[in-house]
C-alpha cells in the first residue's frame, strides 16, 4: 500500500484528534470534586418533643385543673397554722443567743477560752466577783494584762457598749450562770446605771487598773 494513500492520510489525522481529546480530558479537572469539599447547607431538623413527655405534661395540667376544682372555697384562716415568730423586742434577749454572736469566737462555746491567748470565763473571778466588773470590761473593753484563774492574758476585749442594755444585761447573766458558774443575773435598768458610769473613759488598762477602781475580785 502506497504511504501516499489518501485514505491512510484520514485515518491518521482521526487517530490524532482522539488522541488530543483523551489526553484533553485526562488533564481537565473534575467540577464535582469541588462540590464534594463543600459543607452541607444548613437546614431547620424536624425533632418534635417525645410522645411520653407531652402525655406527662398533659397529665400534670389535668391534675392541677382537678385540683383546684375540687378544693372549693378555701377560708380565709386556712394556712401555716404554726406559730409565728416573735418580732425584734418583743420578748426577753437570749443571752446565749447574745453569746454566740459576739463572744464564741473567743471565748469558745465551752466558756473555757483559748491557752495563751483568750482567757476562760468559767469559773474566772472576774466573772463571778462584784458584777459591775465584767459589766464595765464590756462596756469600754480592755488591753493589757490580766491574771485569770492563775494565768496571765495580755489580749485586747473588745468594746460592745453597741449592744443594747437588754442585751449586755442577758448576755452577762448568761455568763455567770452557765459552765457551772452560779451568780447572780443583772437587769437591763442595772446596766443603764453602769453605762452612766464612765461615759468617756476609754479601755480598761488591765487587771490592774480595773483592781484599783474595784478592788480584788472575790468569788462568793
Amino acid at each position: 500500500m502506497s504511504s501516499n494513500d489518501p485514505s491512510n492520510n484520514n485515518d491518521s489525522s482521526e487517530l490524532d484528534e482522539s488522541v488530543k481529546k483523551e489526553r484533553l480530558y485526562d488533564n481537565s479537572v473534575n467540577t464535582d470534586r469541588a462540590y464534594e469539599r463543600e459543607n452541607y447547607e444548613p437546614e431547620e431538623l424536624s425533632n418534635p418533643l417525645p410522645r411520653w413527655f407531652a402525655i406527662m405534661s398533659a397529665g400534670f395540667v389535668m391534675w392541677g385543673f382537678g385540683y383546684f376544682y375540687f378544693q372549693g372555697v378555701v377560708p380565709a384562716d386556712a394556712g401555716d397554722s404554726r406559730t409565728a415568730i416573735a418580732p425584734a423586742g418583743s420578748g426577753p434577749v437570749d443571752g446565749k443567743v447574745v453569746y454566740a454572736a459576739n463572744c464564741v469566737a473567743c471565748h469558745q462555746g465551752t466558756g473555757l477560752g483559748i491557752a495563751g491567748a483568750f482567757p476562760p470565763l468559767a469559773g474566772a473571778e472576774w466573772v463571778l466577783t462584784d458584777p459591775q466588773i465584767p459589766a464595765q470590761i464590756l462596756l469600754h473593753g480592755m488591753q493589757g494584762p490580766i491574771e485569770v484563774l492563775g494565768q496571765s492574758y495580755a489580749g485586747v476585749m473588745p468594746v460592745m457598749s453597741h449592744l443594747s442594755d437588754g442585751e449586755l444585761a442577758a448576755v452577762l447573766s448568761y455568763i455567770r450562770s452557765d459552765w457551772g458558774n452560779t451568780a447572780e443575773p443583772v437587769t437591763p435598768e442595772w446596766f443603764a446605771e453602769q453605762r452612766e458610769r464612765f461615759p468617756d473613759r476609754g479601755p480598761w488598762e488591765g487587771g490592774a487598773e480595773l483592781i484599783a477602781e474595784f478592788g480584788e475580785p472575790v468569788v462568793p
